[in-house]
């Protein structure tokens, strides 16, 4: 079953597993002339997420998905204002530079606050409803549920990070989030792949992750963030207009999405074994 409204998306499933999606958009709503331009506004975007967790479907994943742009409004950032990592880069609940810190807008004037309330209300307010909802149903079905945060970001960020990004970064708010049992499972999927990986290396959870990660009440929360090599082709340093983004190419996708598809399997045996 799926509910559509004009951005958000919901695809049942009664698994005990939701994957949520919150940066895949590219929609710049009502906001793109105020942008430097279009593509600058859509370039940190998680690409081809969608396409890449197709499969989750079929597995009997819950899916919630926004297809409005983290340039708009993040709903992976604390509305209060709170650093996810303090001292380190990173952007805000409504982006006011790209990752590598370019400016997003035309003009230097920072948001209002009312104006970034108006986004919360019509966008984030909505996106966190609906994880609510769906947690909530999946726990009358299931004793224990995973929810599972879907990302990808580019493999080299200076500003971000130092050196090449591992393949997988596992993120549970440094075990926080998740019974170990989970992050284990997980973990090990990855490692047995082959590809490099790492357990709450530069990414340990963003705000999804860390608000809805309650195991002692059932709920386990997990973030995976990939680099953009292993499913796509990444070019070579500077990214541009010209080059980026890259097109999906399943067959070039299909070795990682084979180890993702190992990954959420061992979720939902996790959330279906015996509780200690």
């Amino acid at each position: 079953m799926s509910d559509m409204s004009d951005w958000l998306s919901v695809t049942r499933g009664d698994a005990p597993l939701l994957l949520s999606i919150p940066h895949s958009g590219t929609d710049l709503r009502e906001v793109e002339s105020r942008f430097v331009s279009p593509w600058l506004a859509r370039k940190d975007a998680d690409w081809w997420i969608g396409d890449l967790y197709s499969f989750a479907t079929a597995l009997g994943a819950t899916i919630v998905r926004t297809t409005v742009s983290r340039s708009v409004i993040d709903v992976n950032r604390d509305p209060s204002g709170i650093s996810l990592y303090p001292g380190m880069a990173t952007t805000e609940l409504c982006p006011s530079t790209t990752f590598d810190g370019e400016p997003l807008y035309r003009d230097a004037t920072p948001l209002s606050t009312a104006e970034i309330d108006d986004r919360r209300a019509r966008y984030f307010d909505p996106y966190h409803a609906a994880l609510r909802e769906e947690l909530a149903r999946l726990r009358q079905l299931h004793a224990r549920v995973v929810i599972y945060d879907c990302h990808s970001i580019r493999s080299r960020i200076p500003r971000l990070f130092e050196s090449e990004l591992p393949q997988f970064n596992l993120g549970s708010n440094s075990g926080q989030s998740c019974d170990p049992a989970l992050s284990i499972a997980a973990q090990g999927a990855c490692a047995s792949s082959g590809y490099s990986h790492v357990l709450n290396g530069r990414f340990k959870g963003g705000y999804i992750t860390r608000h809805y990660g309650r195991p002692q009440d059932g709920v386990h929360a997990l973030q995976m963030e990939l680099a953009c090599r292993g499913y796509i082709e990444e070019p070579i340093g500077a990214v541009s207009s010209d080059n980026w983004p890259t097109p999906y190419d399943a067959e070039f996708a299909a070795p990682l999405r084979s180890v993702l598809h190992t990954v959420l399997s061992r979720c939902i045996e996790f959330a279906q074994s015996p509780q200690a």
